[in-house]
């Protein structure tokens, strides 16, 4: 489903429900938000529902995991064990996939599909924050917003969880793996 279209009343209900199972599920991502607050919120904003379905549609089970205290606005964030399955075997952006040379390229880049569900790719600090909620990415990786400097040179960003610590790594931003995808983030 494109992110700008309209989820239907049966698929919006099913999706809060999904939404609000996973966030009394996992309280402690949230301890102290009420998802009422968050619902309402949610209900406001129906293309950030339909960025959630997408996230959801594709294995990244997102939850809430902050609030911006000055804003008020909710923090979203792929929160499945591993790298969102469908998510995967995308190269960091359009220029590294354009840049492929031999061998079938990817369907699609990391940077285009975020843009086109709605939401961005986990920045490096936020991949670390998320980390301290539990273990994820054991084993997948997920590439992470890049430095433009780095992007310049050829090269991206991605991390990963192993031997109980996390890491960051580079790649080329036209590489791709079965095992690597990304994690996204919405601001509702």
């Amino acid at each position: 489903m494109p992110k700008t279209a309209a989820l239907t009343a049966p698929l919006r209900k099913a999706l809060l429900q999904t939404l609000q199972n996973r966030f009394e599920q996992n309280m402690q991502r949230h301890p102290r938000l009420v998802w009422a607050e968050v619902q309402e919120r949610l209900e406001s904003q129906p293309d950030k529902l339909a960025s959630l379905a997408e996230m959801e549609r594709t294995g990244g089970e997102p939850d809430v995991v902050g609030q911006d205290p000055t804003r008020g606005t909710y923090l979203y964030v792929d929160c499945a064990a591993e790298s969102p399955s469908g998510r995967r075997s995308v190269c960091y952006d359009r220029a590294g996939l354009d840049s492929r040379k031999g061998n079938a390229p990817p369907a699609d880049t990391a940077v285009d599909m975020a843009a086109a569900m709605g939401i961005e790719l986990l920045t490096e600090a936020q991949y670390r924050e998320l980390q301290t909620l539990g273990e994820f990415d054991l084993k997948t990786s997920s590439w992470v917003q890049t430095p433009d400097s780095i992007r310049q040179l050829g090269g991206a960003l991605f991390c990963d969880r192993r031997y109980g610590t996390v890491f960051t790594y580079h790649n080329g931003a036209q590489s791709y793996y079965a095992a690597r995808g990304f994690r996204g983030a919405l601001r509702v």
